[in-house]
């Protein structure tokens, strides 16, 4: 019989089903799009909100006043500037001079003008007006940014079980079908209620995407320290996500319109779909063959809680600053639209930075050493952001937070795989569903509180409150130097590597990636 030469993109097709790198591939343009829709919102709700809200109502509130008074009300409109000694303010409003009540007690205004409703002077120190509009608006777009979180909190206990009963390729499809849904909404929302059920949309995208992406790369990748470069490149996307996102945002906001960023996201996520139904294969259920350790079990473990709480804390600062640094700014360095997103860009850069060297070199240093240093300079960081007098000084800060954010994340998010492996069954979408809460409560309690707390006694108290919890928190990550490993673990360990300490082994035997059709038979036949 003749051999049936296979076209190209059919055997390119299958190789890529077959390959560990493609995976990655997918689980990091997944995390990439996901963190441009986290953070491309950051400078754009609340100049949006401030603009449509604010002056649109100041505006209408002028015109009414307008139409209603008759022209012997007031004198004809003049635009002469008038100059005075001592204070020489002067606004001009719709056409009517608004002059400064000194100028009115020396004697310097030449005639008595009537001011508008509504266009009270600003403050002498102040960039913007409604300033008390401003400070409500803290807490709303703190809540805004948290309900995203808030969700994704509630939605991962269930994502973990699901992906141990119906394999990683239908959730992960599932996300990005709701990713797409959410950043359509954002494009034609103008509305902040419609803002925040778009937001609150893409919590349970992200949860089906990240938990069911880390935990699809922790099962293809079981060797401890190719899982930890495997992280380390998934948490780049991500890192890279962050970095593009609020610049991205900001930018094509001030140029092109606020639609604009959301649709050609849009666009890249489609192309993300179309990757995963080639690669994944999402109409196939391929279930764990161990079953899993329950949530709560893993959640009464002390070592999995302690690497929980690195991630929740070293992310809360981050996640305080999204909602509260571009109001400050407004408020005390007048920054433009486009600097409101610029702003992160330092701590965008050094995360992809951290999160790709220290993906390798943590192995080598003690990713628990690598934790502890990180929270310490996470601390350091936020409490050095306050002091800033202008953006460029919150390069520094910013940088420095972001590089120890990645020192953080690349060390724990292999940890929580490697405490599994150690001490519980070597399934891995229950510890990923854990390690993502803990992401979800920094980014649930951060900006939800952190309005509050700017409200009550302002931002630079709130930057002194988290950067101190995270270098108090900091020694517990002494705890996770050597964990010890559970009874029947350690059996496992002394058979299959009695001459290596660190080794340790899964539960099941090693094998590719089960994306191909034949896959779970080939390992059935080489079981037995």
């Amino acid at each position: 019989m003749p051999r049936v030469v296979e076209c190209a993109p059919w055997r390119w097709l299958k190789e890529g089903r077959e390959s560990r790198k493609l995976v990655l591939v997918v689980v990091f343009v997944a995390l990439l799009l996901d963190n441009m829709l986290l953070t491309v919102v950051v400078p754009i709700v609340p100049t949006f909100l401030y603009a449509t809200e604010y002056k649109g109502a100041n505006s209408s509130a002028s015109q009414n006043w307008i139409l209603a008074a008759t022209p012997k009300d007031f004198p004809a409109p003049t635009f002469s500037s008038v100059f005075s000694y001592f204070d020489n303010t002067t606004v001009t409003v719709s056409g009517y001079v608004a002059v400064d009540a000194t100028e009115e007690a020396n004697g310097t205004e030449s005639s008595h003008l009537p001011q508008l409703p509504g266009a009270s002077l600003p403050a002498r120190n102040s960039c913007v007006e409604g300033e008390e509009f401003l400070a409500e608006e803290n807490v709303r777009v703190g809540l805004l940014f948290a309900s995203k979180a808030l969700v994704q909190l509630t939605v991962n206990p269930f994502v973990g079980p699901l992906t141990n009963r119906i394999g990683y390729h239908i959730p992960m499809f599932a996300g990005f079908v709701i990713m797409f849904l959410s950043t359509v909404m954002f494009a034609f929302s103008g509305t902040y209620a419609l803002l925040l059920v778009a937001r609150a949309l893409q919590g349970i995208g992200s949860s089906f995407s990240s938990v069911a992406g880390l935990g699809m790369l922790a099962s293809v990748y079981t060797d401890d320290y190719e899982r930890g470069n495997a992280m380390g490149v998934a948490l780049g996307g991500l890192a890279l996500g962050v970095l593009v996102g609020a610049p991205f945002g900001s930018v094509m906001y001030e140029f092109v319109g606020k639609s604009s960023p959301f649709l050609i996201l849009a666009i890249l996520a489609l192309l993300d779909g179309a990757l995963q139904l080639c690669i994944l294969q999402p109409s196939k259920i391929s279930p764990e063959s161990t079953r899993g350790t329950p949530v709560f079990t893993l959640l009464r473990d002390p070592y999995i809680l302690i690497a929980a709480g690195a991630l929740c804390f070293a992310n809360m600062g981050v996640a305080m600053l999204e909602p509260t640094l571009p109001i400050w700014m407004m408020q005390t360095m007048c920054s433009p639209k486009w600097q409101l997103g610029m702003a992160f860009l330092p701590a965008s850069v050094s995360y992809l930075i951290g999160t790709n060297l220290f993906g390798v070199l943590a192995h080598k240093m003690g990713r628990w050493l690598c934790s502890l240093i990180g929270m310490v300079v996470v601390g350091v960081s936020l409490l050095c952001v306050p002091l800033a007098q202008n953006i460029y000084g919150l390069i520094g800060p910013n940088g420095g937070l972001g590089f120890a954010i990645g020192m953080v994340d690349s060390s724990m998010m292999p940890i929580m795989g490697y405490l599994v492996d150690l001490r519980h069954t070597s399934v891995y979408g229950s510890v990923y569903a854990i390690a993502d809460v803990a992401f979800c409560m920094g980014f649930a309690i951060g900006p939800s509180t952190g309005g509050l707390i700017v409200r009550a006694i302002g931002f630079p108290w709130l930057m002194v409150i988290i950067g101190v919890t995270n270098i108090a928190y900091a020694p517990l990550c002494w705890y996770l130097q050597s964990p010890p490993a559970k009874e029947e673990k350690i059996a496992i360990l002394n058979q299959e590597c009695p001459m290596q300490t660190k080794c340790y082994a899964t539960q099941k035997p090693r094998r590719e990636f089960p994306l191909t059709d034949g896959s779970d038979e080939e390992a059935e036949s080489e079981e037995e």
